[in-house]
């Protein structure tokens, strides 16, 4: 760090310590992640309203969400829907009902299977052209969340955003100690809206699995607070400066990734402040090329960064859209860090071993990482159906070309055949396939003719030395091994129990087969069958040796014995054929 950049920054602490911000941030910054996204506020929302004790921020009642249902409806009659639709209207309906309807907007505009492509591009522009705040109340915002007039804080606030989206507005300003930054503003009231809505859906969630009731595919309450909680963590700006802070750290030692440097006295739940990073987007592919970029360079260390994050950090960009990555003096900068995923160790390792099982075609290994992922499990999970049911999905993605595999539809089925088979998966799988499925649509101007799923095939290859693969080997024996012993153990402790049952006559065996009520008949029966074939094979072969032989007496020149085995043989032989099938009949 030069002089001059130390300077800035005690020039900076000392600014933020006379608008009496310091002490407040600071500690908020040495907090425990998880405690500090907690801290204070244990908002809920009913269904009707508030609950007791709930955050003042939202001020829910049930008059208020009767008045937001009716402000909903009024819009959608406005634009008439029933009528159809066209991508500059569906944009427009979607901004006039507010940030949680277009924030589903943006997430449909990654979705080119569910709407064509000239409605996805339209809704693209919800990511960065939403409408505006005026200065005004942008700088009244400011002015709220500060102790001191503003002019002691930043020598310049220009009035043109850099962007406006659906929870904040970005302003390019300058602060009085001279460093160039940016500066994103909530917009006002914009959390105890969006709590609102999610408050609707809740009701229609709960309306919606009574009427699709309990074996419905998608959990839509699932869902519902799934948004919730990146809500919570997306309106909250000091979870975001927070996760500036890590993310640089995480990054420090790679030469081609970064995010801006936050300014933690100024950052509050409403406002971040941050170094002003000026690159050219992702997206704008022409310009790129003419800069002198390696398009395909750019996609693959795009891929493989994002994989460190996921499997070495477990600390990711949960929303990767092309509006959110630029290209700045040979790096790669990633850009508004509101919503991030994290993931275990224990899950990564989950992950890793799936990506493997799906390229090896290992059908059984895949089973194994998805109830690792698990975060519950039915009891009563058909273990052979779920094989089965994998084995169609690694045959449908697992022989595709990687350049040919469709990521969100693998993804999708994966998460889909879990559900049905009663395994909960973790909240953060779901973001993290959302993620990898947006990350897809922004490399794909990028990299024509690769795969990410490839690249991050490559980047947990690369990763695993030969002694990390044999600690992992050792690692696995000695937990099977712990796992075989206790299991010979609890059954040596059992032997005596039995035994005594054993000697008294007490001792019963209970087998259950599926599809077969009674087992032990249904075992007579086969072997009524099998003792009936024996019988006639054997009436066959003995009424053959003596039609041979000749053994008198003869019957038109035919052994008597012969020809009366081979008319029982026959017989028996049409009976058991016509049972066996008119058993197949009833089981179908």
């Amino acid at each position: 760090m030069s002089s001059q950049d130390g300077q800035r920054d005690n020039s900076t602490e000392q600014l933020a310590a006379e608008i009496g911000l310091d002490a407040e941030v600071d500690r908020l910054y040495t907090t425990d992640f998880d405690a500090q996204r907690t801290r204070g506020r244990e908002e809920t929302i009913g269904l009707m309203g508030g609950r007791p004790g709930s955050s003042p921020d939202y001020a829910l009642s049930r008059r208020s969400r009767y008045a937001r249902i009716l402000e909903i409806i009024s819009i959608v009659r406005k634009y008439d829907i029933l009528h159809g639709l066209t991508p500059r209207t569906l944009r427009s309906l979607l901004e006039e009902l507010g940030p949680t309807f277009v924030k589903a907007g943006q997430i449909l505009s990654m979705r080119s299977e569910i709407l064509p492509k000239s409605f996805c591009d339209e809704l693209a522009k919800l990511r960065t052209e939403v409408t505006p705040m005026s200065l005004e109340v942008v700088l009244d915002t400011l002015r709220a969340e500060y102790d001191v007039e503003l002019e002691q804080i930043f020598s310049v606030i220009e009035e043109k955003p850099l962007g406006s989206a659906s929870v904040a507005q970005v302003h390019r300003a300058r602060l009085v100690t001279g460093e160039p930054v940016a500066i994103k503003v909530q917009r006002p009231n914009v959390r105890a809206v969006m709590a609102q809505d999610i408050q609707i859906m809740r009701s229609l969630a709960r309306h919606a699995k009574r009427v699709m009731g309990s074996d419905q595919v998608l959990d839509v309450k699932s869902v519902v607070e799934e948004l919730w909680q990146s809500f919570r963590e997306e309106t909250d700006f000091i979870v975001e400066a927070r996760a500036l802070a890590e993310f640089r750290r995480n990054n420090a030692e790679c030469a081609f990734v970064t995010c801006p440097k936050p300014y933690p006295g100024l950052c509050t739940r409403h406002v971040v402040v941050m170094e002003y990073i000026e690159g050219t987007p992702i997206s704008r592919t022409h310009t790129l090329v003419e800069d002198g970029y390696d398009l395909k360079e750019i996609g693959v260390k795009l891929v493989d960064n994002y994989a460190s994050q996921m499997l070495d950090d477990g600390f990711f960009h949960a929303d990767p859209h092309p509006g959110n990555v630029v290209i700045s003096d040979g790096k790669i900068v990633y850009l508004d860090l509101g919503l991030m995923g994290r993931l275990s160790a224990h899950d990564r390792r989950a992950l890793a071993d799936m990506v493997f099982a799906v390229g090896d075609l290992d059908t059984p290994r895949l089973k194994d990482g998805l109830l690792r992922f698990s975060v519950a499990t039915d009891a009563t999970v058909d273990h052979a159906q779920l094989l089965s049911d994998l084995d169609a999905v690694v045959q449908d993605f697992g022989t595709a070309t990687l350049a040919d595999l469709d990521l969100s539809q693998f993804l999708n089925a994966i998460i889909t055949l879990a559900r049905r088979s009663g395994i909960e998966l973790p909240g953060s799988v779901t973001m993290l396939a959302r993620s990898l499925v947006t990350l897809e649509g922004t490399v794909d101007d990028l990299l024509a003719d690769e795969s990410i799923v490839h690249i991050i095939a490559l980047h947990i290859a690369s990763d695993i030395s030969p002694l990390d693969e044999g600690r992992r080997e050792v690692e696995q024996y000695t937990r099977e091994m712990r796992l075989a012993s206790h299991g010979l153990l609890r059954a040596a402790s059992q032997a005596p129990l039995a035994m005594d049952m054993l000697t008294r006559g007490q001792l019963r065996v209970n087998m259950d087969i599926p599809g077969s009520k009674d087992p032990i008949a249904d075992f007579s029966h086969a072997f009524d069958r099998l003792t009936l074939g024996i019988v006639i094979a054997g009436l066959f072969i003995g009424s053959s040796v003596i039609y041979f032989a000749g053994m008198k007496p003869l019957l038109f020149g035919i052994p008597i014995m012969g020809f009366v085995g081979f008319v029982v043989a026959f017989i028996l032989g049409v009976w058991l054929f016509l049972d066996i099938m008119r058993e197949s009949r009833r089981g179908r």
